[in-house]
Parts: structure tokens; C-alpha cells; sequence
């Protein structure tokens, strides 16, 4: 089991990893849409996506996988109102169509729009 670290996505800011490789599988921490550079936020639900799934790209690259072979997610939206333009930047980026789940909650850390954690294989 390898824990996953990047400056390419946020670190966490709690008792937790980025993620984790345990075998051939890879399993990210969810993803809130913070820009690891400056820590920024984004404003827009479609800008927010976007930055969830770069951070979501760059832990899977950290560990020598890609977004293509994500095979499950768990999206979070603070509001299903958003769940158009949250699913228009999705396709963009999770084009293998990996099995999901997509629920809203109360509130996300930050006071963010959405989060994304994933599931992927490392293909040898």
C-alpha cells in the first residue's frame, strides 16, 4: 500500500492522504475544486468542475495511471440544480463513462460546488 502525494493537487487539510495505491488499484481522496498553486476557488459550478477533475487527474498521474482508466466515481454537488453543467465538464474528462454516483449534500468543505473522488486500475 503507497500513499499518494502531489503538488499537483491540494494537499489535504485534514487527517487524510490524497489517496492511496494498494495493488493495481488507485483510490483518491475526494477532490474539492481548490487550484494547488494558489489555493483559489473558482466561482462558477462549471469552473469548480474543472478544477476537481484536474486535481483528480494529477493524484491518478502521481501514481502512474490516467483519468481514462477510472472505472468508478462518487460525485458530490451542493446543489442539484448544478447537475448540468457539473455533467458537461464530467464528460470532458471521464470519457470511459466509469460507473458513478452523484448525490448532493448539505454543504462541502470550503463552501465549495462540487467534489469528486475516484477509483482507477494501473494498467501494465
Amino acid at each position: 500500500m503507497n500513499k499518494l502525494e502531489t503538488t499537483k493537487a491540494p494537499g489535504a487539510i485534514g487527517p487524510y492522504s490524497q489517496g492511496y495505491q494498494v495493488g493495481d488499484l488507485v483510490f483518491t481522496s475526494g477532490q474539492i475544486p481548490v487550484n494547488p498553486e494558489n489555493g483559489s476557488v473558482p466561482a462558477s459550478i462549471s469552473e469548480q468542475a474543472e478544477q476537481s477533475c484536474k486535481n483528480v487527474k494529477a493524484i491518478l498521474e502521481s501514481a502512474g495511471t490516467t483519468i481514462e482508466n477510472v472505472f468508478k466515481t462518487t460525485c458530490f454537488l451542493a446543489d442539484m440544480a448544478d447537475f448540468a453543467a457539473f455533467n458537461e465538464v464530467y464528460a470532458k474528462y471521464f470519457v470511459s463513462n466509469p460507473a458513478r454516483s452523484c448525490v448532493a449534500v448539505k454543504e462541502l468543505p470550503k463552501g465549495v460546488l462540487c467534489e469528486i473522488e475516484a477509483i482507477a486500475v494501473i494498467k501494465k
